[in-house]
């Protein structure tokens, strides 16, 4: 179901896959395939609570009973829908940047289905968060929704994202951040409810400002410089 095939690791052996997939994330940041594979070896503990969080709660135990993807032939209808509401706005900040849902590289390192849909739906949802917090994808905006992503997680990959991201930032870069999105993200991100527990699906034909009150969604505001 959620594509590729699992690979069972041995404690030294995730520790390398951990590692190697650090280095070369750093080196290159756009290598999706490298985020993924180090927040699946080093998120197990962080997938676990957020299971134990969706099974607590009616959406959750929802999502986890229907198991949706967040892929082309399951929220394709987004853009047919109108332009006030949270799916249309979710289908115009996937065309603008000509994304596609389908380009999630698959989850291959964790040990059971469960988690391989948990982890899986974390990273099919990002682009769900860009949208109801108003993030750009540029680098301050990938890396602020990283903050709120490791608020709601605790996944550590999310923090090492925000230091390896900030460490490229220019010095303008890293002002505007720290003075402006920084500040906004840690509040945003305590504020909102268990952003894992939504069935964002269920919402697309929603007014969008009326999904981001329903869960306390802050989106970013402009800079003042």
């Amino acid at each position: 179901m959620l594509g590729g095939s699992r690979v069972q690791l041995k404690g030294w052996q995730r520790a390398a896959v951990a590692l190697g997939s650090a280095v070369g994330a750093l080196l290159d940041p756009r290598r999706a395939d490298l985020i993924a594979a180090l927040g699946e070896t080093t998120g197990k503990p962080a997938f676990e609570r957020v299971l134990q969080r969706m099974k607590n709660s009616p959406e959750g135990r929802a999502i986890l009973s229907e198991r949706p993807r967040v892929i082309s032939s399951q929220v394709g209808h987004a853009w047919e829908l109108p332009d006030n509401t949270f799916g249309a706005a979710y289908a115009k900040f996937m065309g603008s940047r000509n994304f596609s849902p389908d380009d999630r590289p698959p989850v291959r390192f964790m040990e059971t289905d469960e988690l391989a849909y948990v982890a899986m739906r974390a990273r099919e949802v990002h682009d769900f968060w860009h949208t109801l917090f108003g993030l750009p994808t540029n680098m301050i905006g990938e890396t602020a929704l990283k903050v709120i992503e490791f608020e709601q997680m605790m996944l550590p990959m999310c923090m090492m994202s925000v230091v390896g991201g900030t460490a490229r930032f220019s010095e303008r870069q890293r002002r505007l951040f720290y003075q402006h999105y920084f500040p906004w993200a840690l509040r945003a991100g305590l504020r909102c409810t268990d952003l894992m527990c939504v069935y964002y699906e269920r919402h697309f034909g929603e007014d969008l400002e009326d999904v981001r009150r329903r869960f306390g969604i802050v989106p970013a505001p402009p800079p003042t410089s």
